[in-house]
């Protein structure tokens, strides 16, 4: 049985940004985006702990929390902008989106 090594690690996180890049160029649901958007902060988190447990440092923990910290923001922001345009509009497709006049 192979070991697993920071490689394995990087090539996930490598993975799971692109799976939440394709998701947020191809979907048109505001919603889907903001999940997608989470799947890349999650791939960012993985990066910084590999990296941290490789170099044997606490800088890509505190990063990675940092980095939850801000995505738990953004949920909230995010998550409060979608309901009030849902208000105003009754949609949460990108598309209708394009223009934010009137």
């Amino acid at each position: 049985m192979t070991e697993i090594t920071i490689h394995h690690y990087l090539i996930l996180s490598a993975l799971l940004f692109c799976l939440g890049l394709i998701g947020v160029i191809v979907r048109k649901n505001l919603l889907v985006m903001l999940m997608c958007i989470e799947v890349m902060m999650n791939a960012i988190n993985l990066t910084f702990v590999a990296l941290a447990r490789y170099f044997n440092t606490p800088d890509g923990h505190v990063m990675a929390i940092f980095v939850m910290a801000i995505a738990a923001v953004e949920a909230a922001i995010g998550l409060g902008i979608v309901i009030m345009i849902f208000r105003n509009k009754e949609s949460i497709q990108a598309d209708d989106y394009r223009s934010m006049k009137g």
